[in-house]
Parts: structure tokens; C-alpha cells; sequence
């Protein structure tokens, strides 16, 4: 018997006609700049994977690490026009559609973990919905800890920054005003770019929490580590929410579940990470200077009163200003911070 040969149009009519009905594939592009290799790199690509297989290919999360898709500013870019669906970002990145996801990361405001677990109990749903308002679908906060000085000399004061030039991050007005309000020299340096600072004299002090500094390598480069927690670090994963539009909610249902207990697992084993990160620190020769404990408050309130004209410029919501500043004021009444952190009871 003479096998026929189908046309290429009628092989393309019989394999459509042999797919399922209604099954429509979404591709999520999302970048980071978490270097390849590393267990966020490994675990973000797990829950794609898991979320793949949940819906049976339905959703496929495509993951570009280390920063290959430029900047925060570039990538956000990249988004509105289409190329890429979201990202992970930091919270300052975010500043431009959603100016309130700032509020977590102002110089200065916390003294502990403590203290951000009791405020972030109260606000993360609220930031949340307010992310989803802004156009982007979020699931949830991985806190990366509180950034410290690390210096080539030791920081102990005032006088000992004055004249250095301490990085701040691309678009961090925040920390740049705060370096303002304390007459010190910010450069203002993207993140890809501090490393080769550093080497090459165009930076002298970084802040970083632990962990950033050993997966960057920054640590390196540096002597001393100031034992005084600047501000709080968090990294957000914000999916355009338009891009969400075509998935049904079944699968949208699957991304939360998944893309969430990422984020909680994430949150809880930073803390970890950090706490290792700074053995390691340590375990290279860095050393650790206690703060002049005469000095931190008067920074504290020249910061605080900078954050004060941002917020009544409308950079950020006064009123939420104000609220996060009631619950450290309830948790400090109820566990009043002895020594150089300075709290306000």
C-alpha cells in the first residue's frame, strides 16, 4: 500500500485539530540581578518549575539572573514596554510606580528585627494591595536584612566619614538625603558598578547588609564593618499585572500559592544567611567598630527630620510615615532598647 504525504498545511490543520481545546501558554519574563548559581537564582527557578507542572504548561516562568537584563531602572523600562512581564526588584526600584514601598527602607527608622517584625506584621497586606493598585501583583517580602558601613577605615563617627565617598544606590533619594542631612559625600552608583568602585577609588564606603557583601564580593574590598544598623534592605517580586490578564484564575491561584511560600521561606532563611554572612566576615578579618553611642542620636534626628520634608514633599505618605512611627512607638514602650541604638521610648 502507498503511503500518502500530507501538504505542510494540512499537517499544521491536523496538528492544531489534535491540541486541547482552550489551552493558552503565558510566558512570564522576569529578571534579577541574584547571580546565577546562587539559591535564589536556584530557588525562584524551582517555583517556576513547580508552578510549569501545576498547570500543566499553562504558566511558564522564565527566570534572567545576574543581572543581564540591566538595571532595576532598565528593567522596569523593559516592562512597560513589553519585553519582560516583571522582576525582582529592591524597594527603591519600586519607588516610581508605588513612591509608599519606600517606607520600609528609610534610613535609620528601625533599631532591630524585632522591630521590623512588629511593624511588617501590621503593614505588609496594606503595602501589598497598594503594589496591586500601582499595577503590580506581588507575593509577599523577603527581607535582606540591615545595611552596615563597611569602610577601609575604621568609622566610628562623624569625623570619620566626612570627606569619604560612600555609595548610594541609583535612584535611592532616600539614603542620598539622609547622606545630605548629615553633610556627607554620597556618589550615587548603580549596583552592577560598586565593586569595580570600590577597586578602583571612586567609592570608599559601601552599605550593605552581611550577606550582599559576600555574594558580591565586596567584602574584599573592604577593612571595617560600623556595628550600627543604617537601614532595612527588602526585595520585592512584582509581576505586571497586566500580564496576569490572560491566565485563568485557577493557575493565578497556583502562582500565589507557590510565588508565596517562596517568599516565606525566603524571608526566614535571609536572617540565616546574614547571620552566616557575618561569621564570614569576620572569619576573613574584617572587624567590627562599636558606633560613638554620643553621636547616634543626633544622627537619628537629623535623619528622621530629612525622611519629615521628604514626606511633606510628597516623596512618601506622611500619614503612613506616622504610622509606622506609632507601632515602633507601642513596641518601644513595651520593650524599651537599651545601649547605642539610640530608640525613642
Amino acid at each position: 500500500m502507498k503511503l500518502r504525504t500530507c501538504t505542510p498545511k494540512l499537517a499544521v490543520v491536523i496538528l492544531l485539530a489534535c491540541l486541547p481545546l482552550g489551552i493558552h501558554a503565558t510566558e512570564l519574563k522576569l529578571a534579577t540581578i541574584a547571580p546565577e548559581g546562587s539559591a535564589w537564582m536556584k530557588d525562584l527557578r524551582t517555583a517556576g518549575l513547580q508552578i510549569r507542572e501545576r498547570t500543566g504548561g499553562r504558566v511558564n516562568i522564565k527566570f534572567y539572573g545576574g543581572g543581564i537584563q540591566g538595571t532595576d531602572k532598565k528593567v522596569l523600562r523593559k516592562i512597560r514596554i513589553g519585553q519582560l512581564q516583571g522582576g525582582v526588584f529592591t524597594s527603591n526600584s519600586l519607588e516610581e510606580r508605588y513612591p509608599d514601598i519606600l517606607i520600609y527602607g528609610l534610613p535609620m527608622l528601625f533599631n532591630s528585627q524585632d522591630e521590623v517584625d512588629y511593624v511588617r506584621q501590621k503593614l505588609d497586606a496594606k503595602l501589598t494591595a497598594g503594589l496591586e493598585k500601582a499595577g503590580f501583583v506581588s507575593y509577599g517580602f523577603a527581607g535582606g536584612g540591615f545595611a552596615y558601613f563597611m569602610t577601609g577605615k575604621p568609622v566610628a563617627g562623624l569625623a570619620d566619614l566626612r570627606g569619604q565617598k560612600i555609595w548610594v544606590p541609583e535612584g535611592d533619594q532616600t539614603s542620598y538625603v539622609a547622606m545630605q542631612a548629615l553633610q556627607l559625600s554620597p556618589v550615587v552608583l548603580p549596583i552592577t558598578d560598586v565593586l569595580t568602585g570600590l577597586e578602583t577609588g571612586l567609592l570608599d564606603i559601601v552599605a550593605t547588609p552581611p550577606v550582599g557583601a559576600v555574594i558580591l564580593q565586596w567584602y574584599t574590598k573592604t577593612r571595617f564593618v560600623t556595628n550600627l544598623p543604617l537601614s532595612y534592605t527588602l526585595g520585592v517580586l512584582a509581576i505586571d499585572k497586566g500580564a496576569l490578564e490572560g491566565v485563568s484564575d485557577a493557575d493565578r491561584a497556583v502562582i500565589r500559592e507557590v510565588m508565596t511560600a517562596l517568599y516565606a521561606r525566603l524571608d526566614a532563611q535571609n536572617r540565616i544567611d546574614n547571620a552566616k554572612a557575618e561569621q564570614a566576615l569576620r572569619a576573613n578579618g574584617l572587624k567590627f567598630v562599636e558606633p560613638n553611642a554620643a553621636e547616634v542620636p543626633e544622627w537619628r534626628a537629623a535623619v528622621s527630620a530629612a525622611m519629615d520634608a521628604m514626606a511633606a514633599k510628597g516623596t512618601f505618605s506622611a500619614g503612613l510615615l506616622a504610622e509606622v512611627r506609632g507601632h515602633l512607638q507601642e513596641y518601644r514602650k513595651a520593650r524599651p532598647v537599651a545601649g547605642v541604638s539610640g530608640a525613642r521610648p
